[in-house]
């Protein structure tokens, strides 16, 4: 693979002895995020995204490579390989023009053009290429009459060896390139409803009668009308308009008007239309669906990484609300560590007397378990049962709500059987739901990415693709905040750097037989875990009671004796330096450079001295709804209300303001100004202010605008249902002691 290294490098805009060092260390099996972290000086400071795109770049290559390998071994197994074509198949730079190349030596089916052709009409359908003026066609063809054969008379074997030219034609490769680049750039993509689907295929009636062009169409649009296709609502076709295609294939290959050349021409149209126009259309599919895949699986991995990264609460007591109207809601109380200290079922939203059970029953859990916030998942009753336990006598404690997205995926997986065997499904959703408020990253990971609810058409997309780039998210985040080994779940150990499921097991076997880990150097004792897996996971994993103060930070214990002498030429102690920012300044970076250890690393391990094992993600602040609206009848246009951000995708945004039904905020109304990516201007979990456009109760839909210019303002309230509420209603200050 050396040979792609000055490719990549181009590319990418990097120097290509960045490529090798990366592509020599991934050949090691050395992680994207050990790479990232801890090898910045062979690698001259490449970030994980680099490191990524060298990774997925060097896969391609081989591919291609293998692939070339493929081709190469059928065709000298054939006796099909000569010396001018070894080189032409070995200097293809795609898959492309490799299959290009291939593809009139393909074994294949028992074509038009192999019937001609053993009937021995080669020779006429050559001749005929060559367009001679001179040349009568018919005349020609009367020496190829063989009844023998089942040519029967000239126009038979005129119309055989048109058979091969129309092969030939559509397998030849300038004109193929040239086709490629015409379906590309004027191809159209047209979707019409499929006679009798009408009714039943209404989810898709923007798409009944669309025609655009397919450079420009975008990725959700892509992806629909391809699912309505799949459906069998809707038919598609994506090609350029015939008369360019033909226009193109006869400039490029009829060279006069004589009646060979008009042989030729005919050749071309049914070439076209029989063989190249559906392998051209079957090309820009493909691409046109990957390229779509692309997009669409980078809004996933984006919203994704923002939910995984969301403000933890941290360690607190918690009492977490699985709400729900006809089975009632699930109450668990949770240990700052996540430990289920009890449950209860409670019926707040049926009769008098029940609501009042539920509140006693809420009350006492309080008293017993002293929670310092209660947690309630968004999903079905969630806004009433805030609404309940606000009312409550008494009440302080803050509540949150939680989204619950995916939560019945973990409750109904093995990994719930396997913490909570003899609890009901539902109990094993309310523990999700207060454990996502303490950690949603530790949480979250023990759940299938494409379950959280925060991608578009995620069924659509290559699936090997979308599984691989969230992984790559969910592995990044994990190591870019960092594991407490001795409390990790073993889902949350599997993506540590370096580890996997096999030895995340092994570490949590040690840990019950063992007592907790006392030094990172106690990793190596797991069974398995060699020193290739402690060097890859140990910087990423965390000893909060470790004797030695590095072990709860990223330093990398490969750098400890550099630390050690820092401190020392300091007449101090590790723990010196932790706690004293006037040692740190002392620290002169440029003292400690060797050939193993330079400034990139020096400056991570000062920023790691100064703020040990801390958490990149935000401190979590509180957030309510606005008060008194709980239901999709409750708004009406014109109102601002407080809402949180829950997905964004090509076409705009997502927000939850507290009415079980997200609004849709469309890409025209996310800013005052033009807005090409909404990704650029929100994010998932961000907090907003909104104004609604429009309540279409009938669909259940509900339009949303971020806009601020002077058309917002002219959008007034009407007179009827529901009430503006002047601002959002904050937490009383009890919250206030949460913060760390």
């Amino acid at each position: 693979m050396s040979q792609y290294h000055d490719q990549i490098a181009s590319e990418l805009g990097v120097q290509v002895w960045q490529v090798e060092a990366c592509a020599a260390l991934l050949a090691e099996e050395a992680t994207v995020p050990f790479i990232a972290r801890y090898r910045k000086e062979a690698t001259g400071s490449l970030d994980e995204v680099a490191v990524l795109a060298i990774r997925d770049r060097l896969a391609e290559l081989l591919e291609l490579d293998n692939r070339r390998a493929a081709v190469l071994k059928s065709l000298a197994e054939r006796e099909l390989l000569t010396d001018e074509l070894a080189a032409r198949i070995k200097e293809a730079a795609t898959q492309t023009a490799l299959e290009d190349i291939y593809l009139p030596y393909r074994p294949k089916r028992r074509t038009r053009a192999i019937i001609a052709r053993e009937r021995g009409l080669a020779p006429l359908a050559d001749r005929l290429w060559e367009q001679d003026p001179a040349d009568d066609p018919r005349e020609l063809a009367l020496a190829f009459v063989d009844a023998a054969k089942e040519v029967t008379g000239p126009a038979e074997a005129l119309a055989g060896a048109r058979d091969i030219l129309a092969e030939k034609i559509s397998e030849d490769q300038p004109a193929r390139a040239r086709m490629r680049a015409l379906f590309e750039e004027q191809g159209r993509i047209q979707s019409r409803v499929l006679p009798g689907r009408e009714a039943d295929g209404a989810k898709f009636r923007d798409y009944f009668e669309w025609d655009e062009p397919v450079r420009l169409v975008p990725s959700h649009r892509l992806l629909a009308m391809r699912r309505g296709e799949a459906e069998g609502v809707l038919s598609l076709t994506l090609r350029p308009p015939q008369e360019a295609a033909l226009e193109l294939l006869e400039g490029l290959l009829v060279r006069n008007s004589s009646p060979a050349g008009q042989e030729v021409r005919a050749a071309i149209t049914d070439g076209y239309k029989r063989l190249l126009a559906l392998s051209m259309e079957t090309e820009i599919r493909l691409l046109s669906k990957k390229k779509a895949d692309l997009e669409a699986i980078g809004v996933f991995a984006r919203n994704l990484k923002e939910l995984l990264l969301a403000s933890p609460l941290g360690a607190r007591p918690i009492l977490a609300i699985d709400p729900g109207f006809r089975t009632g809601c699930k109450v668990v109380a949770l240990s700052p560590e996540g430990a289920l200290l009890a449950y209860e079922t409670i019926q707040p939203h049926a009769s008098a007397a029940a609501r009042a059970a539920a509140g006693r029953d809420i009350l006492k859990m309080i008293g017993q378990h002293g929670p310092a916030v209660v947690a309630v998942g968004n999903g079905t009753a969630g806004r009433e049962t805030e609404s309940f336990l606000r009312r409550l006598p008494g009440w302080s404690l803050p509540v949150v709500m939680v989204n619950e997205s995916g939560a019945s995926i973990y409750s109904a997986s093995e990994v719930a059987r396997q913490e909570f065997p003899d609890l009901d499904l539902t109990i094993r959703g309310a523990v999700s739901i207060g454990r996502r408020l303490m950690d949603p990253l530790a949480e979250l990971v023990k759940i299938d990415p494409k379950s959280i609810g925060v991608g578009q058409y995620q069924h659509d997309v290559n699936q090997a693709e979308l599984k691989r780039s969230l992984d790559d998210v969910v592995i990044s985040c994990v190591n870019q905040v960092g594991v407490e080994a001795n409390t990790a779940s073993e889902q949350l150990l599997s993506y540590v750097s370096g580890l996997g499921p096999t030895l995340a097991k092994n570490i949590i076997k040690f840990r019950g037989e063992h007592g907790p880990f006392k030094t990172r150097q106690d990793f190596l004792k797991v069974p398995r875990l060699g020193p290739r897996a402690f060097e890859q996971s140990a910087g990423f994993l965390r000893l909060n009671g470790s004797e030695n103060p590095l072990d709860h930070s990223a330093v990398h214990p490969e750098s400890y004796p550099v630390v050690e002498k820092m401190a020392a030429d300091l007449s101090a102690t590790v723990a010196d330096l932790l706690n004293q920012p006037d040692l740190r300044a002392r620290i002169k970076l440029s003292s400690y450079v060797t050939d193993q250890i330079g400034l990139p690393t020096l400056n991570d391990i000062r920023a790691e001295l100064d703020k040990p094992g801390r958490d990149p993600r935000s401190e979590f602040t509180p957030f309510a709804f606005a008060e008194g609206l709980g239901q999709l009848e409750d708004l009406s246009p014109g109102m601002k209300l407080p809402g949180i951000v829950t997905n964004v995708a090509a076409f705009g945004a997502f927000v939850d303001v507290g009415v079980h039904q997200d609004g849709l905020v469309h890409v025209s109304e996310l800013a005052d100004a033009f807005v090409r990516d909404p990704a650029a201007v929100v994010k998932v979990q961000q907090r907003v202010m909104v104004t609604v456009l429009e309540v279409d109760l009938a669909r259940r839909r509900l339009a949303l605008s971020l806009r601020s210019g002077p058309n917002q303002k002219d959008r007034q309230p009407p007179q009827g249902r529901g009430r503006r509420p002047e601002a959002p209603q904050p937490f009383n200050n009890p919250f206030a002691a949460l913060k760390k």
